[in-house]
Protein backbone atom coordinates (compact mmCIF):
# COMPACT_ATOMS: atom_id res chain seq x y z
CA UNK A 1 0.00 0.00 0.00
CA UNK A 2 1.28 3.88 -0.38
CA UNK A 3 1.09 6.70 2.13
CA UNK A 4 -2.50 7.46 0.73
CA UNK A 5 -3.74 4.20 2.80
CA UNK A 6 -2.28 5.51 5.81
CA UNK A 7 -5.60 7.05 7.37
CA UNK A 8 -6.85 7.39 10.63
CA UNK A 9 -10.29 6.94 12.26
CA UNK A 10 -10.59 11.07 11.82
CA UNK A 11 -10.71 10.27 7.99
CA UNK A 12 -14.31 8.60 9.04
CA UNK A 13 -15.62 12.01 10.59
CA UNK A 14 -17.55 14.35 9.20
CA UNK A 15 -16.76 17.99 7.69
CA UNK A 16 -17.20 20.22 10.13
CA UNK A 17 -14.08 22.49 10.93
CA UNK A 18 -13.63 23.44 8.01
CA UNK A 19 -15.48 26.83 5.87
CA UNK A 20 -15.70 25.86 2.10
CA UNK A 21 -13.74 28.52 1.14
CA UNK A 22 -10.42 26.83 3.48
CA UNK A 23 -10.82 23.87 2.16
CA UNK A 24 -8.80 24.45 -0.96
CA UNK A 25 -5.80 25.38 1.26
CA UNK A 26 -6.43 22.14 3.02
CA UNK A 27 -5.87 20.11 -0.22
CA UNK A 28 -2.54 22.26 -1.20
CA UNK A 29 -1.13 22.55 2.17
CA UNK A 30 -1.92 18.00 2.04
CA UNK A 31 -0.32 18.22 -1.74
CA UNK A 32 2.87 20.32 -0.63
CA UNK A 33 3.56 18.35 2.60
CA UNK A 34 3.05 14.56 0.99
CA UNK A 35 5.56 15.99 -1.90
CA UNK A 36 8.50 16.20 0.61
CA UNK A 37 8.13 12.68 1.80
CA UNK A 38 7.27 11.30 -1.79
CA UNK A 39 10.34 13.27 -3.41
CA UNK A 40 12.34 11.66 -0.05
CA UNK A 41 11.62 8.12 -0.56
CA UNK A 42 11.44 7.90 -4.30
CA UNK A 43 15.38 10.59 -4.56
CA UNK A 44 16.73 8.92 -2.18
CA UNK A 45 17.92 5.97 -3.83
CA UNK A 46 19.14 7.55 -6.44
CA UNK A 47 21.59 9.90 -4.44
CA UNK A 48 23.01 7.48 -2.08
CA UNK A 49 25.90 6.92 -4.04
CA UNK A 50 26.96 10.20 -4.38
CA UNK A 51 26.56 10.48 -0.44
CA UNK A 52 28.81 7.76 -0.16
CA UNK A 53 31.20 9.50 -2.35
CA UNK A 54 30.72 12.52 -1.06
CA UNK A 55 30.49 12.45 2.72
CA UNK A 56 32.93 8.96 2.67
CA UNK A 57 30.24 6.83 3.86
CA UNK A 58 30.30 3.18 4.43
CA UNK A 59 28.07 0.74 3.17
CA UNK A 60 26.38 0.25 6.60
CA UNK A 61 26.24 4.48 6.82
CA UNK A 62 23.74 4.74 3.55
CA UNK A 63 22.01 1.59 5.00
CA UNK A 64 21.32 4.01 8.01
CA UNK A 65 21.13 6.80 6.75
CA UNK A 66 17.92 5.16 5.05
CA UNK A 67 17.00 3.55 7.89
CA UNK A 68 17.71 5.93 10.55
CA UNK A 69 14.34 7.61 9.03
CA UNK A 70 12.53 4.53 8.11
CA UNK A 71 13.21 3.32 11.63
CA UNK A 72 11.03 6.05 12.93
CA UNK A 73 8.41 6.41 10.77
CA UNK A 74 7.34 2.76 10.37
CA UNK A 75 7.59 2.41 14.51
CA UNK A 76 5.67 5.91 15.22
CA UNK A 77 3.07 5.79 12.45
CA UNK A 78 0.04 4.44 14.34
CA UNK A 79 1.14 6.70 17.55
CA UNK A 80 0.89 9.74 14.44
CA UNK A 81 -2.20 8.84 13.38
CA UNK A 82 -4.07 8.29 16.97
CA UNK A 83 -2.42 11.93 17.95
CA UNK A 84 -4.57 13.26 15.25
CA UNK A 85 -7.60 12.29 16.93
CA UNK A 86 -6.25 13.26 20.25
CA UNK A 87 -4.66 16.52 19.61
CA UNK A 88 -6.95 17.46 16.42
CA UNK A 89 -5.32 16.89 12.58
CA UNK A 90 -3.93 20.24 12.23
CA UNK A 91 -2.11 20.83 15.05
CA UNK A 92 -0.85 17.62 14.51
CA UNK A 93 0.01 17.98 11.26
CA UNK A 94 1.89 21.62 11.06
CA UNK A 95 3.95 19.57 14.41
CA UNK A 96 4.71 16.77 12.03
CA UNK A 97 5.62 19.19 8.50
CA UNK A 98 7.74 21.63 11.09
CA UNK A 99 10.38 18.78 12.47
CA UNK A 100 10.45 17.46 9.03
CA UNK A 101 11.50 20.62 7.55
CA UNK A 102 14.01 21.49 10.49
CA UNK A 103 15.38 17.71 9.87
CA UNK A 104 15.47 18.74 6.20
CA UNK A 105 17.59 21.39 6.66
CA UNK A 106 19.84 19.65 9.01
CA UNK A 107 20.43 16.60 6.45
CA UNK A 108 21.44 19.61 3.75
CA UNK A 109 24.38 20.77 5.47
CA UNK A 110 25.05 17.82 7.17
CA UNK A 111 29.08 17.72 6.90
CA UNK A 112 29.45 13.73 8.00
CA UNK A 113 27.32 10.53 7.71
CA UNK A 114 26.84 10.31 11.37
CA UNK A 115 25.10 13.89 11.75
CA UNK A 116 23.17 12.92 8.25
CA UNK A 117 22.00 9.38 10.00
CA UNK A 118 20.69 11.42 13.39
CA UNK A 119 18.98 14.66 10.98
CA UNK A 120 17.06 11.56 9.18
CA UNK A 121 16.33 10.05 12.24
CA UNK A 122 14.20 13.46 13.26
CA UNK A 123 13.11 13.29 9.93
CA UNK A 124 11.34 10.41 10.13
CA UNK A 125 10.03 11.24 13.74
CA UNK A 126 8.47 13.99 11.49
CA UNK A 127 7.48 12.15 9.01
CA UNK A 128 5.49 9.67 11.62
CA UNK A 129 3.23 12.37 12.58
CA UNK A 130 2.63 13.97 9.16
CA UNK A 131 1.87 11.21 6.54
CA UNK A 132 -1.04 9.91 8.51
CA UNK A 133 -2.38 13.36 9.28
CA UNK A 134 -2.22 14.73 5.10
CA UNK A 135 -4.35 12.77 4.37
CA UNK A 136 -6.97 12.32 6.99
CA UNK A 137 -7.47 16.67 7.49
CA UNK A 138 -8.41 16.49 3.41
CA UNK A 139 -11.22 13.76 4.63
CA UNK A 140 -12.18 15.76 7.41
CA UNK A 141 -12.14 18.99 5.83
CA UNK A 142 -14.19 17.80 2.76
CA UNK A 143 -18.02 16.56 3.45
CA UNK A 144 -18.48 13.55 1.99
CA UNK A 145 -19.89 14.13 -1.84
CA UNK A 146 -16.83 16.30 -2.14
CA UNK A 147 -14.29 14.09 -0.63
CA UNK A 148 -13.32 11.46 -3.53
CA UNK A 149 -12.72 14.53 -5.72
CA UNK A 150 -10.25 15.99 -3.11
CA UNK A 151 -8.33 12.49 -2.34
CA UNK A 152 -8.32 12.17 -5.91
CA UNK A 153 -6.20 15.42 -6.59
CA UNK A 154 -3.63 14.54 -3.55
CA UNK A 155 -3.70 11.22 -5.52
CA UNK A 156 -2.78 12.23 -8.97
CA UNK A 157 -0.11 14.92 -7.20
CA UNK A 158 1.38 12.30 -5.02
CA UNK A 159 1.76 9.69 -8.08
CA UNK A 160 3.23 12.96 -10.30
CA UNK A 161 5.40 13.87 -7.35
CA UNK A 162 7.04 9.95 -7.22
CA UNK A 163 7.01 9.78 -10.91
CA UNK A 164 9.22 12.99 -11.96
CA UNK A 165 11.04 12.79 -8.54
CA UNK A 166 13.47 10.57 -9.37
CA UNK A 167 14.46 12.23 -12.79
CA UNK A 168 14.45 15.74 -11.64
CA UNK A 169 16.54 14.41 -9.09
CA UNK A 170 18.75 12.42 -11.42
CA UNK A 171 19.71 15.20 -13.61
CA UNK A 172 20.73 17.35 -11.24
CA UNK A 173 23.19 14.78 -9.76
CA UNK A 174 24.30 13.91 -13.27
CA UNK A 175 24.73 17.98 -13.99
CA UNK A 176 25.85 19.60 -10.82
CA UNK A 177 27.97 16.33 -9.53
CA UNK A 178 28.08 14.64 -6.26
CA UNK A 179 27.40 17.50 -3.83
CA UNK A 180 23.92 18.23 -5.40
CA UNK A 181 22.56 15.49 -3.25
CA UNK A 182 22.13 18.07 -0.64
CA UNK A 183 19.29 19.84 -3.07
CA UNK A 184 17.54 16.44 -2.51
CA UNK A 185 17.08 18.01 1.15
CA UNK A 186 16.78 21.45 0.69
CA UNK A 187 13.98 21.59 -1.90
CA UNK A 188 11.87 20.15 1.05
CA UNK A 189 12.28 24.10 2.94
CA UNK A 190 10.37 25.72 0.25
CA UNK A 191 7.19 23.13 0.07
CA UNK A 192 7.65 22.71 4.12
CA UNK A 193 7.29 26.50 4.81
CA UNK A 194 4.51 26.76 1.92
CA UNK A 195 2.21 24.43 3.98
CA UNK A 196 2.85 26.17 7.19
CA UNK A 197 1.75 29.18 5.99
CA UNK A 198 -1.37 28.00 4.33
CA UNK A 199 -2.06 25.89 7.28
CA UNK A 200 -1.71 28.86 9.88
CA UNK A 201 -3.04 31.45 8.05
CA UNK A 202 -6.27 30.09 6.32
CA UNK A 203 -7.17 27.03 7.91
CA UNK A 204 -9.08 26.84 11.29
CA UNK A 205 -8.09 24.50 14.02
CA UNK A 206 -9.98 21.17 13.43
CA UNK A 207 -10.86 19.80 17.35
CA UNK A 208 -9.95 16.45 19.11
CA UNK A 209 -12.12 13.48 17.71
CA UNK A 210 -12.10 12.23 21.51
CA UNK A 211 -10.04 11.65 24.33
CA UNK A 212 -8.24 8.77 22.97
CA UNK A 213 -5.27 8.50 25.26
CA UNK A 214 -1.55 7.61 23.31
CA UNK A 215 -0.16 4.38 23.41
CA UNK A 216 3.43 5.53 24.46
CA UNK A 217 5.04 2.76 25.73
CA UNK A 218 3.99 0.53 22.60
CA UNK A 219 5.79 3.03 20.38
CA UNK A 220 9.00 2.92 22.75
CA UNK A 221 9.30 -1.23 22.86
CA UNK A 222 8.59 -1.10 18.99
CA UNK A 223 10.98 1.62 17.87
CA UNK A 224 13.81 -0.10 20.33
CA UNK A 225 13.32 -3.64 18.97
CA UNK A 226 12.75 -2.52 15.61
CA UNK A 227 16.56 -0.55 15.97
CA UNK A 228 18.02 -3.50 17.40
CA UNK A 229 16.97 -5.49 14.62
CA UNK A 230 18.03 -3.12 12.52
CA UNK A 231 21.45 -2.56 13.91
CA UNK A 232 22.07 -6.25 14.51
CA UNK A 233 21.94 -7.04 10.82
CA UNK A 234 23.36 -3.41 9.29
CA UNK A 235 26.28 -3.12 12.40
CA UNK A 236 27.61 0.36 12.87
CA UNK A 237 29.88 0.20 9.84
CA UNK A 238 33.05 -0.69 11.25
CA UNK A 239 33.04 -4.27 9.71
CA UNK A 240 31.87 -4.42 6.08
CA UNK A 241 29.65 -7.49 7.29
CA UNK A 242 28.52 -7.68 11.02
CA UNK A 243 29.88 -10.85 12.61
CA UNK A 244 27.56 -13.67 13.96
CA UNK A 245 27.91 -12.60 17.67
CA UNK A 246 27.30 -8.86 16.80
CA UNK A 247 23.99 -10.18 14.99
CA UNK A 248 22.60 -12.97 17.47
CA UNK A 249 23.23 -10.86 20.48
CA UNK A 250 21.08 -7.31 18.94
CA UNK A 251 18.32 -9.34 17.25
CA UNK A 252 18.27 -11.04 20.12
CA UNK A 253 17.49 -8.40 22.56
CA UNK A 254 15.03 -6.80 19.81
CA UNK A 255 13.39 -10.46 19.61
CA UNK A 256 12.90 -10.33 23.60
CA UNK A 257 11.81 -6.45 23.42
CA UNK A 258 9.34 -7.41 20.33
CA UNK A 259 7.46 -10.05 22.86
CA UNK A 260 7.63 -7.26 25.35
CA UNK A 261 5.70 -4.85 22.86
CA UNK A 262 3.40 -7.72 21.62
CA UNK A 263 2.59 -8.39 25.71
CA UNK A 264 1.82 -5.20 26.32
CA UNK A 265 -0.32 -4.79 23.17
CA UNK A 266 -2.86 -7.50 24.69
CA UNK A 267 -2.89 -5.75 27.87
CA UNK A 268 -3.20 -1.58 26.90
CA UNK A 269 -6.76 -0.26 27.14
CA UNK A 270 -5.78 1.82 23.73
CA UNK A 271 -2.96 -0.35 22.16
CA UNK A 272 -1.58 1.08 19.07
CA UNK A 273 -1.45 -2.40 17.17
CA UNK A 274 -4.74 -4.03 18.29
CA UNK A 275 -3.81 -7.53 17.60
CA UNK A 276 -7.46 -8.91 17.84
CA UNK A 277 -7.47 -7.46 14.26
CA UNK A 278 -5.24 -10.68 13.07
CA UNK A 279 -7.58 -13.05 14.07
CA UNK A 280 -9.41 -12.46 10.22
CA UNK A 281 -7.93 -14.87 8.13
CA UNK A 282 -7.95 -11.92 4.85
CA UNK A 283 -6.57 -9.20 7.53
CA UNK A 284 -3.18 -11.32 7.80
CA UNK A 285 -2.97 -12.70 4.82
CA UNK A 286 -2.67 -9.42 3.27
CA UNK A 287 -0.49 -7.82 5.69
CA UNK A 288 1.64 -10.49 5.29
CA UNK A 289 1.96 -10.71 1.75
CA UNK A 290 2.53 -7.06 2.18
CA UNK A 291 5.46 -7.63 4.19
CA UNK A 292 7.08 -10.07 1.86
CA UNK A 293 6.22 -7.84 -1.41
CA UNK A 294 7.43 -4.44 0.04
CA UNK A 295 10.33 -6.32 1.61
CA UNK A 296 11.17 -6.98 -1.63
CA UNK A 297 10.61 -3.77 -3.09
CA UNK A 298 12.19 -1.56 -0.59
CA UNK A 299 15.23 -3.73 -1.50
CA UNK A 300 15.64 -3.66 -5.51
CA UNK A 301 14.56 0.04 -5.42
CA UNK A 302 17.68 0.70 -2.72
CA UNK A 303 20.01 -1.40 -4.05
CA UNK A 304 19.27 -1.39 -8.10
CA UNK A 305 20.26 2.30 -8.62
CA UNK A 306 23.49 1.62 -6.30
CA UNK A 307 24.70 -1.28 -8.38
CA UNK A 308 23.75 1.09 -11.88
CA UNK A 309 25.40 3.76 -10.60
CA UNK A 310 28.57 2.72 -8.61
CA UNK A 311 28.79 -0.63 -10.04
CA UNK A 312 28.43 0.03 -13.57
CA UNK A 313 29.72 2.97 -13.95
CA UNK A 314 26.11 4.89 -15.24
CA UNK A 315 24.58 8.41 -14.67
CA UNK A 316 22.34 9.26 -11.92
CA UNK A 317 20.14 10.58 -14.59
CA UNK A 318 20.56 7.15 -16.96
CA UNK A 319 19.26 5.17 -13.49
CA UNK A 320 16.50 7.55 -13.07
CA UNK A 321 15.43 7.50 -16.51
CA UNK A 322 14.66 3.59 -15.87
CA UNK A 323 12.83 3.62 -13.28
CA UNK A 324 10.10 5.49 -14.79
CA UNK A 325 7.91 2.79 -16.35
CA UNK A 326 7.19 1.40 -13.16
CA UNK A 327 5.57 4.82 -11.53
CA UNK A 328 4.25 5.00 -15.34
CA UNK A 329 2.65 1.83 -15.19
CA UNK A 330 1.45 1.76 -11.40
CA UNK A 331 -0.29 4.88 -12.23
CA UNK A 332 -1.89 4.14 -15.23
CA UNK A 333 -3.60 0.66 -13.99
CA UNK A 334 -4.42 1.04 -10.50
CA UNK A 335 -7.79 2.22 -11.28
CA UNK A 336 -8.69 -0.32 -13.59
CA UNK A 337 -7.15 -3.28 -11.15
CA UNK A 338 -9.21 -1.39 -8.52
CA UNK A 339 -12.60 -2.20 -11.12
CA UNK A 340 -11.08 -5.52 -12.23
CA UNK A 341 -11.11 -6.29 -8.02
CA UNK A 342 -14.53 -5.58 -7.38
CA UNK A 343 -15.39 -8.55 -9.87
CA UNK A 344 -12.92 -11.04 -9.36
CA UNK A 345 -11.88 -10.60 -5.65
CA UNK A 346 -8.41 -9.03 -4.62
CA UNK A 347 -7.45 -12.20 -4.53
CA UNK A 348 -6.40 -13.57 -8.18
CA UNK A 349 -5.37 -9.79 -9.12
CA UNK A 350 -2.45 -9.68 -6.41
CA UNK A 351 -1.71 -13.00 -6.76
CA UNK A 352 -1.18 -12.77 -10.73
CA UNK A 353 0.49 -8.81 -10.25
CA UNK A 354 2.98 -10.24 -7.31
CA UNK A 355 4.01 -13.31 -10.10
CA UNK A 356 4.82 -10.40 -12.73
CA UNK A 357 6.91 -8.69 -10.16
CA UNK A 358 8.47 -12.23 -9.14
CA UNK A 359 9.62 -12.26 -12.73
CA UNK A 360 11.00 -9.10 -13.08
CA UNK A 361 13.33 -9.58 -10.26
CA UNK A 362 14.32 -12.71 -11.39
CA UNK A 363 14.82 -11.55 -14.88
CA UNK A 364 18.00 -8.35 -13.15
CA UNK A 365 18.80 -10.83 -11.25
CA UNK A 366 19.87 -12.60 -14.75
CA UNK A 367 20.84 -10.19 -16.72
CA UNK A 368 22.79 -8.15 -14.22
CA UNK A 369 25.96 -9.22 -16.50
CA UNK A 370 24.72 -7.65 -19.52
CA UNK A 371 24.61 -3.61 -18.30
CA UNK A 372 21.82 -3.26 -20.65
CA UNK A 373 19.55 -0.02 -19.44
CA UNK A 374 17.76 -0.03 -22.49
CA UNK A 375 16.63 -3.91 -23.12
CA UNK A 376 17.09 -5.43 -19.60
CA UNK A 377 16.53 -3.19 -16.84
CA UNK A 378 13.93 -0.58 -18.50
CA UNK A 379 11.80 -3.38 -19.51
CA UNK A 380 11.95 -5.28 -16.53
CA UNK A 381 10.68 -2.58 -14.37
CA UNK A 382 7.93 -1.87 -16.64
CA UNK A 383 6.84 -5.42 -16.01
CA UNK A 384 7.17 -4.62 -11.94
CA UNK A 385 5.51 -2.04 -12.68
CA UNK A 386 2.76 -3.99 -14.95
CA UNK A 387 2.50 -6.35 -11.96
CA UNK A 388 2.23 -3.45 -8.65
CA UNK A 389 -0.80 -2.28 -11.07
CA UNK A 390 -2.20 -5.17 -10.35
CA UNK A 391 -1.63 -5.39 -6.45
CA UNK A 392 -1.60 -1.45 -5.24
CA UNK A 393 -5.41 -1.11 -5.62
CA UNK A 394 -6.92 -4.37 -5.07
CA UNK A 395 -4.51 -4.55 -1.96
CA UNK A 396 -6.30 -1.49 -0.27
CA UNK A 397 -9.51 -2.89 -1.20
CA UNK A 398 -8.63 -6.09 0.50
CA UNK A 399 -7.73 -4.55 3.93
CA UNK A 400 -10.13 -1.96 3.95
CA UNK A 401 -13.04 -4.98 3.64
CA UNK A 402 -11.77 -7.63 5.39
CA UNK A 403 -12.79 -5.64 9.24
CA UNK A 404 -15.62 -3.50 9.64
CA UNK A 405 -15.71 -0.17 8.51
CA UNK A 406 -15.13 1.01 12.30
CA UNK A 407 -11.77 -0.17 11.81
CA UNK A 408 -11.03 0.93 8.26
CA UNK A 409 -8.97 3.33 9.53
CA UNK A 410 -6.92 1.18 11.83
CA UNK A 411 -6.87 -1.49 9.41
CA UNK A 412 -5.14 0.62 6.93
CA UNK A 413 -2.76 2.38 9.65
CA UNK A 414 -1.67 -1.17 10.08
CA UNK A 415 -0.66 -2.39 6.87
CA UNK A 416 0.67 1.11 6.07
CA UNK A 417 3.26 0.29 9.08
CA UNK A 418 4.18 -3.36 7.80
CA UNK A 419 4.97 -2.08 4.84
CA UNK A 420 7.21 0.14 6.25
CA UNK A 421 8.52 -2.42 8.69
CA UNK A 422 9.55 -4.39 5.81
CA UNK A 423 11.64 -1.69 3.80
CA UNK A 424 13.72 -0.99 6.89
CA UNK A 425 14.50 -4.50 7.52
CA UNK A 426 15.03 -5.28 3.65
CA UNK A 427 17.89 -2.53 3.09
CA UNK A 428 19.17 -4.13 6.53
CA UNK A 429 19.04 -7.29 6.00
CA UNK A 430 20.13 -7.23 2.34
CA UNK A 431 23.06 -4.98 2.83
CA UNK A 432 24.43 -7.57 4.71
CA UNK A 433 23.81 -10.10 1.66
CA UNK A 434 25.17 -8.14 -0.78
CA UNK A 435 28.26 -7.34 0.96
CA UNK A 436 28.76 -10.97 1.91
CA UNK A 437 28.80 -12.37 -1.62
CA UNK A 438 30.88 -9.14 -2.91
CA UNK A 439 33.55 -9.97 -0.25
CA UNK A 440 33.41 -13.56 -1.32
CA UNK A 441 33.59 -12.97 -4.91
CA UNK A 442 36.56 -10.62 -4.17
CA UNK A 443 38.61 -13.26 -2.85
CA UNK A 444 37.90 -11.11 0.82
CA UNK A 445 37.16 -7.58 2.26
CA UNK A 446 39.63 -5.58 0.04
CA UNK A 447 40.19 -1.79 1.53
CA UNK A 448 38.93 1.04 -0.19
CA UNK A 449 36.14 -1.40 -2.30
CA UNK A 450 32.58 -2.09 -1.15
CA UNK A 451 29.46 -3.00 -2.76
CA UNK A 452 28.09 0.20 -4.21
CA UNK A 453 30.80 2.37 -3.50
CA UNK A 454 31.57 4.87 -6.87
CA UNK A 455 35.18 4.29 -7.68
CA UNK A 456 36.58 7.84 -7.75
CA UNK A 457 40.51 6.88 -9.35
CA UNK A 458 41.16 3.89 -12.24
CA UNK A 459 41.56 0.34 -10.70
CA UNK A 460 44.19 -1.89 -12.46
CA UNK A 461 41.74 -3.95 -15.59
CA UNK A 462 41.94 -7.17 -13.34
CA UNK A 463 40.63 -6.05 -10.15
CA UNK A 464 38.09 -3.15 -12.00
CA UNK A 465 37.03 -6.61 -13.97
CA UNK A 466 36.69 -8.42 -9.74
CA UNK A 467 34.81 -5.81 -8.45
CA UNK A 468 32.68 -5.13 -11.24
CA UNK A 469 31.46 -9.13 -11.37
CA UNK A 470 31.50 -8.77 -7.53
CA UNK A 471 28.86 -6.45 -7.56
CA UNK A 472 26.84 -7.78 -10.01
CA UNK A 473 27.17 -11.12 -7.96
CA UNK A 474 25.96 -9.40 -5.02
CA UNK A 475 23.30 -7.80 -6.89
CA UNK A 476 21.85 -11.34 -8.16
CA UNK A 477 21.80 -12.58 -4.69
CA UNK A 478 19.39 -9.89 -3.59
CA UNK A 479 17.45 -10.04 -6.74
CA UNK A 480 16.99 -13.81 -6.47
CA UNK A 481 15.94 -13.34 -2.66
CA UNK A 482 13.55 -10.99 -3.85
CA UNK A 483 11.91 -13.01 -5.93
CA UNK A 484 11.23 -15.81 -4.22
CA UNK A 485 9.50 -13.55 -1.29
CA UNK A 486 7.58 -12.28 -4.50
CA UNK A 487 6.06 -15.46 -5.21
CA UNK A 488 5.50 -16.51 -1.51
CA UNK A 489 3.39 -13.13 -1.37
CA UNK A 490 1.32 -14.00 -4.86
CA UNK A 491 1.15 -17.68 -2.87
CA UNK A 492 -0.25 -15.77 0.35
CA UNK A 493 -2.84 -13.82 -1.75
CA UNK A 494 -4.00 -16.98 -3.71
CA UNK A 495 -4.81 -19.30 -0.37
CA UNK A 496 -6.24 -16.23 1.93
CA UNK A 497 -7.80 -13.63 -0.13
CA UNK A 498 -11.67 -13.35 -1.94
CA UNK A 499 -11.19 -14.96 -5.31
CA UNK A 500 -14.50 -15.14 -7.17
CA UNK A 501 -13.06 -17.08 -10.10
Amino acid sequence: MTDSAATTGSSQASATFCPPQSRIYVLAAAILASSMAFIDGSVLSIATPAIRSNLGATLADAQWISNGYMLFLASLLLLGGAAGDRFGLKRVFTFGIGVFVVASLASAIAPNPQLLIAARAIQGIGAAFMVPSSLAIIAKAYPRDQRGWAIGIWASASSLTTILGPVIGGFVLTAFGEWSWRLVFAINLPLGIGALVLLFSRVPDDPPAGDRKLDVLGGVLITLALGLFAFGLTGDGSQSVPPAGHVALYCGIGLVLLVAFLVWETRSRQPMLPLGLFRNRSFSGANALTFALYFSLAAIGFYLPMTMIAGWGLSPAVAAIASLPLGIALTILSSVAGKLSDVYGPGPLIAGGATLVALAFAGLALTAPLHNVWLAVLPLNALMGIGMGFVVSPLSTAVMTSLSDADSGIASGVNNAVARVAGLLAVALMGSVAALVFNAMMGGAVDGLSFGLPITEALPAEIEAARVAATNGAFAAVAWTTAGLSLVSAIIAWVTLDRRL
